[in-house]
């Protein structure tokens, strides 16, 4: 084959090759992601491939690497084909991915919407999607979104890494009793779940250090001077409704405060709203509450403004997440961070670092808080 001829297809293995001043098995290897290859050839053939634009062949590829180059970025939603035909509405239990997931912020949506309708309603979910995009995309590889919402559902996410067609999943899961970490661990895939199972099972999961997170809360609240504070939980079937809760009243109690009133609300603005109204009736001199999401303390800050209570001067509101309903509260929202792009991107990292086979013990990653302090608190 002659330069013209060949210039005027498809650019090749050779074609680098040429244009790094290296054989043809070193561009293979560095392409294949092989580790023995010296870090300065490694950016020379990046370079190459860069200047010829040179597209691996992904199928020949991954006859090499063994790997799909893909993730499967799976939202589980068990329970939810259930409350559906119950007329439960979405709010109350199923919900979106972050009501269930990490206790971050939900969709609102009622009854009737779809589950994918109340996922993509979600900030909580962007949130994740952007960290695990973020993280493949310079490696070449990208998401394949599945949602797991039914128990058909479940059995072909299973069968879909099984067939090799991804190179494991992350999977945020939006309910207490969700059954696929539990089938993908018993089916040997490599998975990593968004916060800490709550049933136990040998799985890979980042989350957050959620009880020092309300402790960060607690401790703010009485450097301003609350003497009666509340706390609106969430749902104390999740490990990180309890987990807020426990760091709250611990750390309180630790102050001389021995109880702390307590409603419980579903992750959701509505549900928060209707806790602070029950805190006020049963004790109207509160003078500071944390709520354990910021949608929640969004409606906190919404029944309080209408009872004539001034935020933060006559009630102090904290919430939890940081997320975009924190900046669009009135006024803005004291919260506790929860770092969810990042820890999504440690999702992805875990899978693709994770060694192959399926005897790879299960790993955890813990992220800690910070406060962030509005006009709220």
């Amino acid at each position: 084959m002659t330069d013209d001829r060949r210039s005027a297809g498809a650019p090749t293995l050779e074609d680098v090759a040429r244009a790094a001043g290296v054989s043809r098995a070193t561009v293979s290897r560095v392409i294949n992601g092989v580790r023995n290859v010296d870090p300065a050839i490694q950016e020379v053939v990046r370079q190459a491939v860069s200047v010829t634009g040179y597209a691996p062949n992904r199928a020949a590829r991954s006859l090499v690497t063994r790997r799909a180059d893909a993730v499967a970025l799976v939202v589980s939603g068990a329970g939810v084909e259930a409350e559906a035909e119950a007329g439960v509405g979405a709010e109350a239990e199923a919900g979106s991915g972050a009501g269930r997931a990490g206790g971050g912020s939900r969709a609102t949506t009622g009854g009737g919407g779809s589950f994918t309708a109340q996922v993509f309603a979600d900030p909580f979910f962007g949130r994740v999607v952007t960290g695990v995009v973020d993280y493949l995309r310079p490696r070449g590889m990208h998401p394949v979104l599945m949602f797991a919402e039914t128990s058909r559902a479940r059995d072909e996410v299973v069968a879909y890494l099984r067939q090799g067609s991804a190179d494991g999943a992350l999977v945020v899961s939006t309910h207490a009793e969700d059954p696929l970490p539990g089938l993908l661990t018993e089916a040997g895939l490599a998975a990593v779940l968004f916060a800490r199972p709550a049933r136990p099972v040998p799985i890979s999961y980042v989350d957050l250090a959620h009880q020092d997170g309300a402790r960060l809360a607690a401790e703010h609240l009485l450097a301003r001077g609350c003497r009666r504070p509340a706390t609106i939980s969430g749902p104390l079937d999740v490990p990180a409704g309890r987990a807020r809760l426990t760091g709250f009243r611990d750390t309180l109690a630790r102050h001389g405060h021995a109880y702390i009133p307590v409603a419980e609300g579903r992750f959701t603005q509505e549900s928060g709203e209707a806790a602070m109204e029950r805190l006020l009736a049963e004790h109207p001199d509160l003078d500071g509450v944390f709520a354990a999401n910021d949608l929640m303390a969004t409606g906190a800050c919404h029944v309080l403004r209408e009872h004539g209570r001034r935020v933060p001067e006559d009630v102090a509101v904290v919430g939890f997440d940081d997320s975009s309903a924190a900046l669009a509260c009135r006024p803005p929202l004291t919260t506790v961070r929860q770092p969810v792009e990042a820890m999504a991107a440690e999702m992805a990292r875990l899978l693709l670092d994770r060694p192959p086979g399926p005897s790879s013990p299960a790993t955890s990653v813990i992220f800690e808080p910070e406060l962030v302090v509005r006009a709220s608190a």
